[in-house]
């Protein structure tokens, strides 16, 4: 697309949506976990909500199935979705039984149509529905999985949306015209997981299946590939374990921009404009990484994976094979294996899968408290407003405040299954559940 182009199609779209120049363009919500890792700079947002007497601003319920994140521009919010058709019973066994490396706990369906939709911020009416995908026959995923699993990426003109192995699509915002698709097949064996990220002219995408593990640049203007890099030496026996399923994130550190990744067993440091390392930690022998990387002033704070997931500080700042000399700290007690940890003022907050929240220093990864909260948790948390928002499976977000003891806020309860993260939009909270979207607001 032509750079006057490019310009005509922002500006019709900021027209249409009601958008307005923002003082901190990164304080908008556009992409997996927000501007920053988890944090938001807004104000006034809501302490409780749910029950009999807290009615959200809106509810609006979503067609089709996904547990990707909602990310909002302007006043506009877009989620991805699918939609299935289920397998005669008597053929489930049998598509099962094809997979190169069991079954177990996997799914299988006839169908699968996955698709973006763009929602009204102020009503909750769906806008748009741009349909991206559509498959016969689709390979199986974990039951606890979505075939839209993945968060959507917006640079303010396209919007990249990922389906796993399943298809990546790019669309400009402005007409709802598909510009690109790309299909980057590997072997999941349990559907997709990782989230684009957008930098410069790039879409990142970790691809890291039981077949193939590699990092990838396109452009995302075209969809042409910029480069592609392997992943470093994995030392398996078991194929399943080279995957991993982590969202890369991008910083800046000793005038080095760095993009962060978490493969099997390794953390790598690539330089985002051609690939190369800067730097890479074995960190452990861990696989099916979920968690994204977090950073932490120097030191980035990273979760080793299954199937005895460990917490480690790596410091950034150094070149080459740094698993000697760069590790900080590991932490091992109940570590999270799906949830992305935060850190708030020198302390990492997490949850384990089984609701085990824990708060250690993050200088020294000793443990200031630990404390059980209600359900089973794969959203990530959020820091806002000097608070720390949980949500687990069932819907329940209990609010904290950060400390060195625990201090609980609030407990929110609202009705349907939630893998997705919290996002914010002005004061207002955006919580997907099965089969809705909230937006969630204080009662005045």
């Amino acid at each position: 697309m032509s750079n006057a182009r490019c310009i005509f199609c922002l500006l019709v779209y900021f027209a249409c949506s009601n958008w307005r120049p923002s003082t901190a363009a990164a304080e908008e919500w556009w992409q997996f976990r927000g501007p920053k890792s988890g944090h938001i700079a807004a104000k006034n947002l809501p302490l409780t909500w749910g029950g009999f007497f807290h009615d959200p601003i809106w509810k609006t319920r979503i067609p089709g199935k996904g547990w990707s994140s909602p990310i909002v521009l302007g006043d506009r919010i877009w989620l991805t979705s699918a939609e299935e058709v289920a397998l005669d019973a008597s053929r489930v066994a049998g598509r099962l039984a094809e997979l190169p490396l069991g079954s177990t706990d996997l799914v299988a369906d006839a169908e699968v149509s996955l698709f973006a939709m763009e929602i009204d911020a102020g009503t909750g009416q769906i806008l748009r529905r741009i349909e991206l995908f559509s498959h016969d026959d689709p390979r199986p995923i974990h039951s606890m999985n979505s075939y839209a699993t993945p968060t959507p990426a917006t640079d303010g003109v396209h919007l990249i949306c990922h389906f796993g192995a399943t298809g990546t699509a790019c669309i400009e915002l402005a007409t709802g015209d598909i510009l690109w698709k790309r299909t980057l097949a590997v072997e999941e064996l349990t559907g997709g997981g990782s989230s684009p990220v957008i930098w410069s002219e790039s879409v990142f995408l970790a691809c890291d299946g039981a077949d193939r593990q590699f990092l990838t640049a396109l452009d995302k203007r075209t969809g042409q590939t910029q480069w592609e890099v392997q992943r470093p030496e994995i030392s398996v026996v078991d194929d399943s374990h080279r995957r991993a399923f982590d969202t890369p994130i991008i910083t800046v550190c000793s005038g080095r921009v760095q993009l962060i990744s978490v493969a099997a067993q390794w953390l790598v440091s690539y330089n985002p404009k051609d690939g190369s390392q800067w730097w890479r930690a074995k960190v452990s022998n861990g696989y099916s990484q979920v968690p994204s990387p977090v950073l932490d002033g120097k030191q980035v704070i990273v979760c080793t994976g299954f199937t005895s997931p460990e917490m480690v500080a790596v410091n950034i700042e150094g070149s080459g094979d740094v698993t000697d000399s760069a590790i900080a700290w590991r932490y091992s007690r109940q570590v999270p294996d799906v949830t992305s940890p935060i850190a708030v003022d020198g302390s990492v907050y997490f949850v384990s899968s089984n609701g085990i929240a824990t708060c250690v220093d993050s200088h020294t990864g000793k443990v200031k408290w630990q404390h059980r909260l209600e359900g089973k948790y794969a959203a990530s948390p959020t820091y806002a407003d000097g608070r720390i928002y949980f949500t687990s499976c069932g819907g329940v977000t209990t609010v904290i405040a950060p400390g060195n003891a625990y201090q609980e806020l609030a407990v929110n309860e609202l009705f349907g299954e939630s893998y997705a993260s919290l996002a914010v939009y002005k004061n207002s909270f955006l919580l997907r559940t099965h089969p809705y979207l909230f937006r969630l607001g204080n009662s005045n």
